[in-house]
């Protein structure tokens, strides 16, 4: 198994289309479908990497990266959203944030970016 990853996305389309893309290429993935579900998940499982977006109900996904550096999980993350000029700026401060990533994305983009992640 390549690795473990978590997926935290409140559109199932975007979930199910990167689990597809992700199983084929051999990882496990879990799935989430908000920020509080994605934190639930990341204090039980072992993870490799958490993929998530940006906009979440009840958390965002910069309030679940927040949380993670506070409960010092040291999970490599890529954040996902429509708006990456202006989350770049102000979200590179956190210490795990590898990559912000445009929605729509490239699946060749995120695999090439996941196998770097993971193997690292």
């Amino acid at each position: 198994m390549a690795g473990r990853i978590l997926i935290v996305d409140d559109q199932p389309g975007i979930r199910m289309l990167l689990t597809d893309v992700l199983t084929d290429q051999g990882y496990e993935v879990i799935t989430a479908q908000t920020g509080t579900e994605a934190l639930e998940k990341i204090r039980m499982e072992n993870l490799n990497l958490i993929i998530l977006d940006y906009q979440l109900p009840l958390l965002s996904g910069k309030e679940v990266l927040h949380k993670l550096e506070e409960e010092q999980y040291e999970i490599p993350a890529i954040l996902m959203s429509g708006l990456v000029e202006n989350i770049k700026r102000k979200e590179i401060k956190y210490q795990y944030l590898k990559e912000v990533l445009g929605k729509p994305f490239s699946i060749h983009k995120v695999i090439e970016l996941v196998a770097h992640i993971v193997s690292d």
